[in-house]
């Protein structure tokens, strides 16, 4: 099995399954062992993971598609994963954002709105005064397609 065949086997599940919120990430298949990552609009529940990993598992012990010896993985992107697809910075509006775009900038600040295909984060900057620094606030306005890589930053402010 391919991993195009493994994503539709995954997208049937989720909509057989009723996960309208939730969506592929990405597939890892090495030898015997099938990796699928998730998110939500939300928040991805283990419930869910456990549902879909049951699903695909019945279908793929039926087909024998990798036999009788795999090992099948269903989890989320995990926290410290990159964001890969423009439905996932919504829900992450308000959090710290590290964003790498194609021009070779990067951005660090504060994920403010989407809108279309555009994301804005917002960041200070120094700025000369006379003598002094001032700090101003930024907002870039960044599109999808040029970002390469971003990655949300996780604090612990208690």
């Amino acid at each position: 099995m391919l991993n195009s065949d493994i994503e539709k086997l995954v997208e049937k599940g989720l909509a057989e399954l009723d996960f309208a919120d939730t969506f592929l990430i990405d597939i890892k298949i090495k030898s015997n062992k099938i990796e699928v990552f998730l998110d939500s609009d939300e928040a991805i529940s283990f419930h869910t993971c456990k549902r879909l990993s049951r699903w695909m598992e019945a279908v793929l012990d039926e087909n024998k598609a990798f036999g009788e010896n795999y090992t099948l993985e269903v989890s989320s992107a995990g926290v410290g994963s990159p964001l890969k697809l423009l439905r996932q910075y919504p829900k992450n509006i308000g959090r710290i954002i590290d964003i790498r775009h194609s021009d070779g900038k990067n951005v660090k600040g504060l994920l403010k709105k989407v809108e279309g295909n555009l994301v804005f984060v917002e960041y200070e900057i120094k700025v000369k005064e006379g003598k002094k620094n001032k700090k101003v606030i930024v907002t870039d306005e960044i599109k999808f397609e040029d970002i390469i890589e971003s990655k949300i930053k996780i604090s612990f402010n208690l």
